[in-house]
C-alpha cells in the first residue's frame, strides 16, 4: 500500500519534514517515491507548502495519508479544494433542466 506521510530531515531541535509518497514498508526516513512538500513546525508563516496537483495525483490513485498528513493537507486546502469539486460534478449530474410548459401551469 502507498502512504503519504512525513520525513524528518533538519538537526537536533530544529525538525523539518518532507511531505513524500512512500510504500508503507519503507522506513520513516527509507526509501521513497516522490516528494510532494514540506512542512516546517518552528516557522509562523510559509510553514507548509504543498504541490497540490501532485498530491490530488496520488490521492486519486488511492494513496493514504497518515493522520498527520490528512491534517496539514486539510490546511492547506487540498482536501476542501477536492470535496468541492467532487461534490460539483455530482450536482451538475443530478440537475434536471425546467421546461417552459412548468411556468405556463403554475402562472
Amino acid at each position: 500500500m502507498v502512504k503519504i506521510r512525513l520525513r524528518r530531515v533538519g538537526r537536533k531541535n530544529a525538525p523539518f519534514y518532507r511531505i513524500l509518497v512512500a510504500d508503507s514498508q519503507s522506513p520513516r526516513d527509507g526509501k521513497f517515491i516522490e516528494i510532494i512538500g514540506q512542512y516546517a513546525p518552528r516557522k509562523s508563516e510559509g510553514s507548509l507548502q504543498v504541490n497540490e496537483a501532485r498530491a490530488n495525483y496520488w490521492l486519486d490513485l488511492g494513496a493514504q495519508p497518515t493522520d498527520t498528513v490528512r491534517s496539514l493537507l486539510r490546511r492547506a486546502g487540498v482536501l476542501r479544494k477536492r470535496h468541492e469539486q467532487r461534490l460539483g460534478i455530482e450536482r451538475k449530474g443530478e440537475a434536471v433542466p425546467v421546461s417552459e410548459k412548468s411556468e405556463e401551469v403554475t402562472a
